[in-house]
Parts: C-alpha cells; structure tokens; sequence
C-alpha cells in the first residue's frame, strides 16, 4: 500500500488536449483501484472570459496554463509509468536537472494558482481589444446608448476613456471593456 505522500506535479500534455488528460485520469480513478492508490486528484487551471461574437457577449473558459495538467499523486516507481503513459500526455515538467524523478510543485504555487482561479471567476476578463480613434455604443450605465471614440486606453484597469457628444459637447467618460462594444 502506498503512503500517503501526495504532492502536486505537473503533467505535459498535447496543447488542447489537456481535457481529455483529466477524462483520461477521472476514468481510471473511478475504474482501477491502482490510480486510486496514487492520485488524488487532476486540475486545470481556466479563467472566464467575455468574447464578442456576432455582436453578443459570450462567457468562455479559457486554459491559463496550455499544455500543462496538474496531478496531486503519490509519484512512486509504479505511479510514474501509469502517469507518463496517458494518451496525449508528453511527459513530466522536471527542473532541468537529469534527475529520474520530475520535482513536485510547492504548495504556495499552487495555492497561488488555484487562487487565481477563483479571482478570474470572480473578475472575468475581457477578451477583446480596443484601439484608440475606435468608435464605440455604451451598453452600460448612466449613458447607455450613447456612441463614442476611444480616446485612450488603460489596460492595467480595464478601463477606456470614451469621448460621447452630449448636447453638441464632447464629453470624456471613462468605462470598463464591459460597459462598450464595437460599432
């Protein structure tokens, strides 16, 4: 019987086939008492995000890290071959060294990242960009309907300063990605 000695590592996989990874991993957990036995459990990191697709807002799950599948498993001399050896999976990401074993992944990077999924839930990005002299229609808020240019952009903030002519007077507003779409 293994000891329970589980620690992250990170599989590489096949880009666009990390899914198919986990599926892979998931099945065998539920299917074969072996994996059950050395791995708990598989992550990949995704972050929402709003893309703009014939004129209408849709929320997709992007991979934050592609090619790269994380496995929390007791990594022991039979986990290993039963790990590398997954259809689409290329192998361990190690730390260079010439080293049999692949080096486990802190769990302050982890944490870190699974973090950051939970932020990227909360604050979904914006997957569309905005060049300066575009125009644009507010969606959002007090002047919603209102057509204006981009004036500046400020990506930091996730936010465009947009000139709107309010009674013959331009007037600058300054609104989130998701408050404007392109005309």
């Amino acid at each position: 019987m293994a000891e329970n000695n589980f620690k992250w590592y990170v599989l590489r996989a096949i880009s666009g086939k990390e899914n198919k990874v986990k599926e892979y991993i998931e099945s065998a957990l539920v299917t074969s008492s072996l994996f059950k036995e050395y791995v708990s459990q598989v992550l990949i990191p995704t972050e929402k995000v709003v893309a703009l697709r014939n004129g209408k807002r849709t929320i997709k799950e992007r991979n934050m890290l592609p090619g790269y599948v994380l496995v929390e498993c007791n990594l022991t001399d039979e986990c290993y071959p039963l790990l590398r050896n997954i259809p689409n999976v290329l192998g361990f990401l190690s730390d260079g060294k010439a080293s049999t074993k692949p080096a486990p992944v802190s769990q302050t990077e982890i944490n870190k990242i699974v973090g950051s999924v939970e932020d990227s839930a909360a604050n979904v990005t914006l997957e569309e960009t905005y060049v300066v002299g575009e125009k644009v229609k507010v969606t959002n808020g007090a002047f919603s309907g209102f057509n204006g240019v981009v004036s500046e952009i400020m990506q930091d903030k996730h936010k465009l300063k947009v000139i709107v002519t309010i009674f013959d007077r331009q007037t600058p507003l300054e609104l989130g990605f998701n408050d404007v779409e392109k005309e």
